[in-house]
């Protein structure tokens, strides 16, 4: 009964999560008042610029229809799609608060940049071939006038996946799915495989899945760039800080079953500004939360996952991060330019990256392995120990192979299914996620946000039906298991 009445208030709620915009005192008053003082103080003190007593450019506004929670290319594309699905231009205020300028630790920009479509989920296909539409044809969608065009450096050299005897049946299954949903991937024998990629070394592959169109690499920091570059444009306002409360009000509702359930809404963010203890409130009518690694904090800010255990109020959020590690070494016999992105069974993958013979690559670790999440230092023992076996076993070559530097970064790794969150929170009816895409975020970001952006404006889902990755699904115990995750 609980899940016939959350589901039947969140369809009641869609209908009014709508956006507005803020009626208040007429902006050419103001300006006209303020234009009367200055010319006061500069008739007291001729020859002397006007300047205000206190410099708040560097705050947020004080309001803003949207308040998006994240500012890598998750949340910059749902400020994207929000502003060009928009009914009249302007019609909606969007902030990004972002509390790292710099990116340097951002997922974004330290992943290998690939994308895909061998996933085992049809809707992950699905995500992942109009995020490459939108990649091939990026100075359709982002151009800016005036700018130069966008040079992604996508590089098509596809997806190669090796299974074992033990994983041959799955990737025959997830083959068929993904040529169901319209991706070019073909099936290859050992043999087939040997004499295409000579460099492999086959033993212990029964069978190896390539990706013939919309895969490869590209450069995930031109991405952003170019996004925010975009948004400035389209009147999107940015500030650096970092949310740190939630105000909201509380209603209550009762189901059919007796059960009292609790509804909140937002409505004010504070974002506490770098290297200062100031804060702006942010008066808002919708809050996404894009904040990747780190969306599991906001949630639980705003009440996500506090209720008593077992009921949708104690259901968390479970997204945390985990720390990854990329390595790049190079390789003088290693494998040519024709190579694609490798995928072996030992869970190791490796790229090239360049033209001199330079390669990028690592392994997940296992549960037992994983590492510290609370810096970004880099173990070179795993590689040595962990991730060069795997790759020599492959690939002989790299027997010689000298490794030049590494970096770590943080995957928003969702411990339940490995798969994304979007769209509204039950409960928290103004809240919407985009988050917890375990490592192929980046690379379906563009039709991720088309989808949430969807939502909020119309109450659905229009272009990809991404119910199964809806947030209800962790109280209700129904996984949308990803297989395919590197």
């Amino acid at each position: 009964m609980l899940r016939r009445a959350v589901r039947l208030r969140l369809g009641q709620c869609l209908s009014g999560r709508g956006l507005g915009t803020y009626r208040g005192g007429s902006t050419l008053d103001c300006d006209g008042k303020v234009s009367k003082i200055k010319k006061k103080i500069q008739s007291i003190f001729p020859g002397r610029a006007w300047s205000p007593l206190y410099d708040t450019s560097h705050l947020p506004p004080e309001r803003s229809d949207v308040v998006i929670v994240g500012g890598g290319v998750l949340g910059l594309s749902v400020a994207y799609w929000l502003k060009r699905l928009e009914k009249q231009q302007g019609a909606i205020q969007v902030l990004v608060v972002e509390r790292d300028h710099t990116y340097a630790r951002a997922s974004t920009v330290l992943s290998v940049g690939g994308i895909r479509q061998q996933f085992s989920l049809p809707e992950n296909v699905q995500l992942s071939l109009f995020s490459a539409e939108f990649l091939r044809n990026i100075n359709e969608y982002l151009a800016v006038v005036d700018d130069p065009p966008l040079d992604l450096q996508f590089n098509p050299s596809g997806y190669l996946l090796l299974a074992s005897e033990e994983g041959a049946a799955i990737m025959e299954c997830n083959v068929k799915i993904q040529r169901q949903e319209g991706a070019k991937v073909c099936l290859m024998s050992p043999e087939q495989l040997q004499k295409k990629f000579p460099w492999i070394n086959t033993e212990g592959v029964a069978l190896a899945s390539y990706g013939l169109e919309n895969e490869g690499w590209f450069d995930p920091w031109c991405l952003l760039q170019g996004l925010r570059r975009k948004l400035q444009s389209m009147g999107v306002l940015f500030c650096q800080g970092e949310v740190t409360r939630f105000i909201s009000s509380s209603s209550h509702m009762e189901t059919a079953s007796g059960e009292q359930v609790t509804l909140k809404r937002i409505h004010e963010v504070h974002v506490k500004m770098d290297h200062s203890q100031e804060f702006q409130p942010v008066e808002c009518a919708l809050v996404v939360n894009a904040a990747g690694a780190w969306s599991g904090q906001i949630a639980e800010l705003a009440g996500v996952g506090t209720g008593p255990p077992g009921t949708m109020q104690g259901t968390k959020l479970p997204v945390e991060p985990r720390k990854r590690y990329v390595y790049l070494w190079h390789c003088p016999q290693g494998p040519g330019l024709e190579a694609p992105l490798v995928a072996d069974p030992s869970g190791a993958y490796f790229r090239r990256e360049g033209l001199g013979n330079n390669y990028l690559g690592s392994c997940s670790p296992t549960e037992e392995e994983e590492p510290d999440p609370g810096n970004l230092e880099v173990d070179y023992d795993f590689f040595q120990e962990k991730v060069w076996p795997r790759l020599a076993q492959r690939v002989p070559a790299f027997e010689t192979l000298k490794v030049r530097s590494a970096w770590a970064g943080y995957y928003d790794y969702n411990t339940f299914d490995q798969n994304g969150v979007v769209g509204p929170h039950p409960l928290v009816i103004n809240m919407y996620f985009a988050t917890g895409f375990s490592g192929h975020g980046l690379q379906q970001a563009p039709a991720v946000g088309r989808a949430v952006a969807e939502m909020m404006l119309e109450g659905h889902f229009q272009t990809i039906n991404l119910s199964p990755f809806l947030f209800g699904r962790f109280y209700f115990g129904e996984k949308a298991q990803e297989h395919c995750i590197l």
